[in-house]
């Protein structure tokens, strides 16, 4: 009795942990049979399990040619039967991804971001008229929000041309128009403190208590 007690640690490895044990073995009886014919029947047989297993995925597109593809890769790719789609092979599902090329921007003035120095190049290209130099304007309070946000202080408007200046690498100048920016106070929001959330969490019970009836 004890002789016919199997542990993980002598058993193969499973190839699609996902799939469990019982799939595994009977993908290798599949190899196991010589009659091709036979083969087919149980290949089949097998991929209406697997689908079972996996009801979450009958509505996600090529669900069949996922599952054939599963099997090919269960059986180490030594199951020779008639599938409906093309046969992977075992170098393709080895091939290395190609590498990302991530950005590697290194802003001079990280607390704009990058998105900031992508919309002033986009502003650069644009035609001198009305809808540029409002889009200017729009870029410095941008860029005055994200500086208070960093500084929590009040900053001149001319620290922001200066910055803007040197970003569009000189191509916007604000300096020469007589307009300023949005005031620091519309554009950060200041946050209650917790006095004011404690007075007026009692001033909410107080007028509870006042306007409970008494009979």
């Amino acid at each position: 009795m004890i002789d016919t007690l199997e542990y993980n640690s002598e058993r193969p490895k499973l190839i699609i942990p996902e799939y469990g044990r019982h799939i595994q073995k009977m993908v290798d009886y599949a190899i196991s049979i010589e009659n091709k014919e036979e083969r087919n029947k149980v290949a089949q047989s097998i991929i209406g399990v697997m689908g079972n297993l996996n009801p979450h995925l009958r509505d996600v597109p090529d669900f069949q040619h996922k599952l054939w593809d599963q099997l090919f890769i269960i059986s180490d790719f030594k199951l020779d039967v008639n599938s409906p789609y093309p046969k992977p092979t075992k170098e393709l599902l080895a091939e290395r991804p190609e590498r990302l090329e991530y950005p590697q921007n290194h802003p001079k003035y990280r607390f704009y971001g990058n998105n900031i120095k992508r919309m002033i190049d986009v502003c650069v290209g644009w035609e001198e008229g009305d809808l540029k130099d409002a889009l200017k304007f729009t870029i410095a309070n941008h860029m005055k929000k994200s500086y208070l946000n960093w500084n929590k202080d009040t900053v001149e408007d001319e620290v922001i041309f200066n910055h803007l200046f040197e970003l569009s690498d000189g191509k916007i100048n604000l300096a020469r128009f007589d307009e300023d920016l949005a005031e620091s106070k519309n554009l950060v929001r200041s946050k209650p403190t917790n006095k004011n959330v404690r007075n007026s969490g009692s001033r909410k019970h107080h007028s509870k208590g006042r306007s409970k009836k008494r009979y």
